[in-house]
């Protein structure tokens, strides 16, 4: 993972993974900015709905040992990912049923990303998906690293490319929707989730170049790079690459230019890229858009 993307994913544990939160809060009874649990009083004005008693109305009962051990997890500084990666399994494996869990995973699955175990973070994060299906930020991480971790030793790319796809756009279709947590301002509300739009939109492009279906990728690609706040270099490679490939070479010289311009591995690339695709814009007719 590039650092641009390591600082992106760090400054979203560090809100709190708010948008992931505001699912959780309506869900359990509402989360502190710390990510603390706020349990809310039962009404005495109101009677239940149905007048059984079940396990199921039952709320989870409090565990003084849990609370703890969910503490000092979330004491944790976020860069110690070694350590929150130790807590957070050990607490998953002991409190296979926790209210936490989905906090934990969120956590989990951006500590294994920082840390290169790609296996290790769709593992967990899939699991966040299965306890929250709205966890957008979880939805975009995955949509975005599956397709730029495949290798030529990847089993299944088919299947891993079908899951990013749907990962990436149930992200872009619900981030829109979301409502404003109240422990974040609108600044950062609106940060966080063009954030996660650009991943998806990232996931999403990478896809289709995966697939050699260039002309899908660029709307993606444009997507991505219009709304990060800093946006990525790669994005900006794969832009260039899916221009020149449907024969939008001006574009594509455009595309690989701004590349350049950013610090990083891409630069000398990006370069080569903006000076093939100038050749081609003044020896080949561009296709029409």
């Amino acid at each position: 993972m590039s650092g641009k993307w390591r600082k992106v994913i760090t400054a979203m544990v560090a809100g709190g993974w708010l948008l992931s939160m505001a699912g959780v809060a309506s869900a359990q009874g509402g989360y502190g900015a710390q990510g603390s649990q706020t349990p809310q009083a039962p009404s005495k004005d109101k009677p239940p709905a149905d007048n059984k008693l079940t396990l199921d109305d039952a709320p989870p009962p409090v565990n003084p040992e849990e609370d703890a051990a969910y503490k000092a997890f979330t004491d944790v500084a976020l860069t110690d990912y070694q350590k929150k990666i130790s807590l957070g399994e050990a607490f998953a494996q002991k409190y296979p049923q926790s209210r936490y869990l989905p906090v934990i995973y969120s956590n989990l699955t951006s500590d294994y990303l920082q840390t290169g175990q790609v296996p290790k973070m769709e593992e967990i994060g899939e699991k966040e998906i299965a306890l929250r299906p709205d966890d957008v930020q979880v939805l975009a991480i995955l949509g975005q690293t599956i397709p730029r971790a495949l290798s030529s030793s990847t089993a299944n790319p088919d299947q891993e490319l079908e899951k990013a796809e749907k990962y990436s756009k149930r992200a872009i279709e619900l981030t829109p929707t979301l409502p404003k947590p109240p422990n974040i301002t609108d600044e950062g509300f609106v940060t966080a989730k063009n954030q996660t739009l650009a991943m998806a939109h990232s996931g999403l492009g990478l896809v289709y170049v995966r697939r050699g279906k260039y002309a899908d990728a660029i709307p993606e690609l444009e997507a991505s790079v219009k709304v990060d706040p800093t946006p990525d270099p790669v994005n900006y490679y794969l832009l260039g690459m899916a221009n020149e490939k449907t024969s939008h070479f001006e574009d594509s010289q455009t595309a690989f230019n701004k590349c350049a311009t950013m610090p990083g591995s891409l630069q000398a690339t990006c370069k080569k890229g903006a000076e093939e695709a100038k050749k081609l814009a003044e020896t080949q007719m561009s296709a029409p858009k």
